[in-house]
């Protein structure tokens, strides 16, 4: 059976996304997309991606709940910066962060954590260096920041993935 589904995960989710963006059940559209999220799978095995190790599942609701509590927090800031008093000097900037996470699945939920987050964009990791540049919009004290991704989210990174 791997042979025909070696990422049934992928081929379940191709199927149900051409279903829905088809917007019928007919089994016309069944057979079709199911040839297709087969078509996908086999075609995943070209990339060869390497398997996640999740080393502590728990961890995961921990950061779930961390993520889901500072985005609410961060669209509040957010909105109170655009339409606050136009005279509140926003000093937005580039900095640097130091990781301990090398990990590829880590730092790209790493990467969909900050830049879902309001008012922070991933830019850019140097592997060599281990450093991951960020932007963000309201810049008052980079300790402050360095504190919260590390200690927040590279933490849990760290306990799930590696």
């Amino acid at each position: 059976m791997k042979w025909l589904l070696p990422f049934p995960l992928v081929s379940a989710c191709l199927l149900g996304l051409w279903l829905l963006l088809n917007q019928s059940l007919s089994v016309g559209q069944v057979l079709l997309g199911s040839m297709l999220a087969v078509l996908g799978g086999w075609s995943m095995t070209a990339l060869q991606p390497a398997k996640a190790r999740i080393r502590r599942p728990g961890a995961i609701i921990r950061l779930l709940g961390l993520v889901i509590a500072d985005i609410a927090r961060s669209n509040i800031a957010v909105a109170r910066i655009i339409l606050g008093p136009r005279h509140r000097e926003v000093t937005s900037g580039f900095m640097n962060i130091p990781l301990d996470l090398r990990d590829r699945y880590g730092l790209a939920v790493l990467a969909c954590i900050i830049t879902s987050t309001p008012g922070t964009l991933w830019v850019r990791f140097d592997p060599v260096r281990g450093t991951l540049m960020i932007h963000v919009l309201d810049l008052i004290d980079e300790s402050t920041w360095i504190a919260t991704i590390k200690g927040r989210y590279e933490r849990l990174l760290l306990e799930i993935f590696e």
